[in-house]
Formats: C-alpha cells, sequence, structure tokens
C-alpha cells in the first residue's frame, strides 16, 4: 500500500523538522519525505492541508484489561480507541490477571495485538510473582518474549531487600525498573490527596509524604545499585525537585506524569465527583504547577494517558469506594496541546513528550519520521475542538474527569505501519 499524505505541517521533533511537506509511505515505511521518490504512484492520497503530521503517539502507560478484566475492556476496543487518538506504539503494566510474570502470557498478549493490527504493544514484565513482592521473577526470560522493562504497576513493594535485588538484577542486563513511588503504610485506605478538600469532605488522606518517602528509597537503591529507574506518574513538587537533583549527581533515573495531573488539582473534586478518583490522587495547586515545570524543563521526561478504563458501576460507588481510574487514550493529545498552549510550550516540544522522548524510554526505534521508519503517523486538526461525550469515546471505559470540556485537537488520521486504522 503506497500513500501519500500531502500539503501537511511536518513535525517531527527528533529529526527537527518543521515545515510543510508531503509524506509518502510504503510498504509500511516512511520513504520519503518533501519530495516523491521516483517512480512513486499512491493507492491513496490524504489532504492534510491546515492539519499537522507527526509521528504517532507513544504512551507509557495504558491498560488493555487483557487479559482478565475483559468486563472493563478488551484488547480490541482499546487499541481502536488508541487509533483514535492517534496512539501508535503503547505499553502496558503488568497488573492483569493472570500476571505478566509468564514468558507465555507475553507472547500471548502479543500475538493478540499483532493479529488486530491497530497498534504496537509493548508489555512491561512483572517484577515479582505474581507482584506479590516476595519472589523475583525470570526478567530474562520475559525480556527475550517481549517484555521492555519491569514494574510492579501499582502493587505495593514493601520488602526493600526484593527492590535492592530486582534492582540489581536488572541492572546486570541492563533493563528498565518501572516503580511507582507510594509508600503503602502511609497510602493505606487513602483516597484523596491528605489537604483542605480531603478534610472538607471528611475523606482518608493520602499525603505528599507518601510518595516522596518512597522516592527517596527508590533513589536510594538506584544509587546503590546503578540500576536505570522511570519512576512512574509522579504528582507532587518535592518528587520534582528529588528527581531534577538526583538528575543532576549523574543518577539514570526518568520520570513521567499523568495527563490529568497536568490540569487538574484535589478542588476538582468538587462534591465527590468520583470521576476525579485517581491513583495518584490529585494533589494541589502548588503541585500542579511544579509539575508542569518539571515537564518544561526537562525533569519531568514524557506524558502519558494513564489509560485506566473502569466499569461504569465502579464509578457510580460513593468517592471513597469507586475505582480509580479513567480512561485517557483519546485526551493524550489534546491535553497535551492544552499544556503547551497555556504555558507557552513550542509545539514541537509539546509533542516530543508523546513521540520520540517515551519511545527513547521504552527502548523503541518509534516516534520519528525517518526515512525507512515504521509508518507510524498522526494527522490532527490542531484548531478543531470537539466536545468530550460519552458517545464520542472509543474506548469501553466512558469515565474521565473531563467529560463535557471542549478540547482543541481533533484526530484526522492515523496510520500504524503503513495501514491506516483510523480515519474521521
Amino acid at each position: 500500500m503506497k500513500i501519500r499524505i500531502k500539503n501537511g505541517r511536518v513535525i517531527d521533533p527528533k529529526n527537527n523538522l518543521d515545515a510543510v511537506r508531503d509524506v509518502f509511505v510504503a510498504a509500511g515505511k516512511i520513504i520519503a519525505v518533501g519530495q516523491p521518490p521516483a517512480d512513486f504512484q499512491a493507492n491513496q492520497t490524504l489532504d492534510a492541508s491546515g492539519q499537522i503530521v507527526c509521528p504517532g503517539l507513544v504512551d507509557l502507560s495504558a491498560r488493555l484489561r487483557e487479559p482478565g478484566h475483559e468486563y472493563r475492556a478488551t484488547l480490541e476496543s482499546e487499541l481502536r480507541a488508541a487509533a483514535a487518538g492517534g496512539v501508535t506504539s503503547l505499553a502496558c503494566p503488568p497488573d492483569t490477571d493472570p500476571v505478566l510474570d509468564e514468558p507465555g502470557l507475553v507472547e500471548m498478549l502479543k500475538h493478540r495485538a499483532k493479529l488486530l493490527n491497530m497498534g504496537h504493544v509493548y508489555p512491561l514484565g512483572a517484577l515479582t510473582r505474581q507482584l506479590h513482592g516476595k519472589h523475583l521473577t525470570e526478567m530474562c526470560e520475559l525480556a527475550e518474549a517481549g517484555c521492555v522493562g519491569f514494574s510492579h504497576a501499582t502493587a505495593p513493594l514493601t520488602d526493600t531487600q526484593v527492590m535492592r535485588r530486582a534492582m540489581q538484577y536488572a541492572s546486570t542486563f541492563g533493563y528498565t525498573v518501572w516503580l511507582h513511588p507510594e509508600d503503602a503504610y502511609l497510602a493505606k485506605d487513602g483516597v484523596a490527596h491528605d489537604g483542605e478538600v480531603a478534610a472538607r469532605l471528611g475523606l482518608a488522606g493520602i499525603p505528599s509524604s507518601a510518595e516522596t518517602i518512597a522516592l527517596a528509597t527508590i533513589l536510594t537503591l538506584a544509587q546503590d545499585t546503578g540500576a536505570k529507574v522511570h519512576v512512574c506518574r509522579i504528582s507532587t513538587g518535592a518528587s520534582v525537585e528529588m528527581i531534577r537533583k538526583a538528575r543532576q549527581q549523574g543518577l539514570p533515573v526518568t520520570c513521567d506524569i499523568a495527563a490529568n495531573h497536568l490540569h487538574l488539582t484535589e478542588r476538582d473534586i468538587g462534591f465527590f465527583d468520583p470521576q476525579c478518583r485517581l491513583q495518584p490522587p490529585l494533589r494541589a495547586q502548588r503541585d500542579r504547577d511544579a509539575l508542569r515545570e518539571g515537564l518544561a524543563d526537562g525533569t519531568v521526561t514524557a506524558i502519558c494517558s494513564d489509560h485506566t478504563p473502569v466499569d461504569d458501576d465502579e464509578k457510580l460507588a460513593p468517592f471513597a469506594e469507586s475505582a480509580p481510574g479513567a480512561s485517557g487514550l483519546e485526551l493524550l493529545l489534546p491535553l497535551t496541546l492544552k499544556w503547551a498552549n497555556e504555558t507557552s510550550t513550542p509545539l514541537s516540544a509539546a509533542l516530543a513528550r508523546i513521540t520520540c522522548e517515551p519511545a527513547a524510554l521504552l527502548g523503541i526505534n518509534a516516534g520519528h519520521l525517518g526515512i525507512g521508519a515504521c509508518a507510524d503517523v498522526c494527522v490532527f486538526a490542531p484548531e478543531e475542538y470537539w466536545k468530550v461525550e460519552r458517545q464520542s469515546l472509543r474506548s469501553q471505559g466512558k469515565n474521565t474527569p473531563f467529560l463535557g470540556w471542549e478540547l482543541a485537537g481533533k484526530i484526522r488520521a492515523t496510520l500504524v505501519a503503513g495501514h491506516l486504522v483510523h480515519q474521521a
């Protein structure tokens, strides 16, 4: 299939390209940007006049709910949502049922995704068996099966000896350890940020120290072992400063934030809105501002959707009893554009946070439009607004704090390996 995308503003942050160009695709690869190759005859032409053509988005955290939680979502429904959101590569945490702690399960997931052919799925293997935090998994076997890193998802890893050994093992083979910083005891039974809103509403709080104490442990062990560590979904200003100092000292530590936390604070809980029950919880406005600053200066490497589809019944419960999580694959781009617009961040720099930079964290050849690269392409209208409504979301999970919002950034087309998987 030969495709020509014409007249679009091509933005490729990795290759420092921002200009009106045509993009030419053949045999699933980018074969030219600018002038057409000799004898090129397109089977299909997409007119991107007035639109942005960029690499397919790379999402660092998307729970696809297979295997084991198909009542919440299916692999097919969530990959369709990813395509509708311009996301072509995504990493999925290991907290499925069964847990991704065996090579056969990883191979099955990748095989299912390949058959659907709507996006590239990169599993994170479980750091310990069953995520129980006691015995390490066979990381080498899981890596051979296709895991790009090793995570404990949001399951508590309270045994610091196990965490240290995991980092030593990973460091030996050059694997990256992905850890969610939250002290299980300080966060126990908490449902919201331990601040004035939680106090007013009578909700059990999760203090900022639950994150920073856990992060201090992670950073200390990273320094002790030399392991590459990626800190997932930080939410406090103190965490940003800790990671900033660690990176200045040369520690191989990176981090990301969820798009939700770029825009929302504890005040958005309002009167017990369960759509705002998230993990980590929405923090104070000063934390949100610090996250934005960390993203601007490069301390925070990437933005992810933290896509966590939840069943409607689980969100209809009272706030403290509702399930944490929100769907976000289709909102990753518009929320990133909103942040860029509000902070006067150049569009190329903003797109880098959801394309080439997360791709580098995953260690995959994606997130760019270089010649010979896999033709994963996102075409969007940056000034076209759309309203976030349940019926507009392809994800099986219809819950998000942004229901009713009007956001700029409408996906017009998504290509995965040269195949048009979404067009609007």
